[in-house]
């Protein structure tokens, strides 16, 4: 075996929410505000990325939900539909990606996945998206009480999948995670869309194309 070949990454970890899938809580409150601007601090200030990582990381709904609604209750309905209308912030896969992991699929490439994502709501997302179950092993990390950009969440997926790191390209919108896994030694891609994506990976080796 050649020695580029021993380097060549031969698995794809994916991030799903930003890269395969259009999760985005504006699907459902945009038509609820009759303010943009109202939305966006909602989003920013109330049901703020922070406090969603602790449902992501294992909190269940209804404690951080019945919580913050007695911080702030003058939103206490909409703070109640981050679950009771969970579905609506799915917007269906995000255009080109799915075809891409297809072909890695068909081309035999080991395919994984490390999502922050509720254990309570990725049943749904199962039930929804087929091409989940293409997958080895998805990593969720409601199911594993830690959330990225932990390091441990990242340690945790190489284990659980064997994974070496240096031979793994992974793949995640937020440039935070991307950071972190680059730290560990993966090979990360920053998702900007279908297109760049597809080169990065013909440039690895893994899609026909570029190398």
């Amino acid at each position: 075996m050649a020695d580029g070949e021993l380097r060549e990454p031969k698995a794809v970890l994916f991030d799903l929410g930003g890269v395969l899938i259009d999760w985005n809580p504006r699907h459902l409150y945009r038509p609820l505000f009759a303010d943009e601007a109202e939305m966006e601090r909602f989003l920013l200030e109330v049901v703020d990325p922070k406090w969603n990582q602790q449902i992501d990381a294992g909190r269940p709904f209804a404690e951080a939900i019945r919580e913050r609604q007695a911080e702030v209750p003058e939103y206490a309905e909409f703070i109640g539909m981050w679950f009771s209308r969970w579905k609506d912030m799915l917007n269906g896969e995000i255009p080109g990606t799915v075809a891409i992991l297809r072909e890695l699929k068909d081309l035999g490439r080991p395919l994984y996945a490390l999502s922050n994502w509720s254990a309570e709501t990725f049943p749904l997302a199962r039930e929804r998206f087929e091409f989940l179950s293409w997958f080895k092993r998805i990593v969720v990390s409601g199911e594993v009480g830690l959330a990225k950009p932990d390091r441990a969440i990242f340690q945790l997926a190489a284990r659980e999948c064997a994974l070496v790191p240096g031979r793994t390209v992974f793949i995640d919108d937020v440039q935070t995670n991307i950071d972190v896994a680059l730290g560990l030694g993966y090979d990360a891609v920053r998702f900007t869309g279908a297109g760049a994506l597809r080169q990065a990976l013909a440039e690895r080796g893994l899609l026909p194309g570029a190398r």
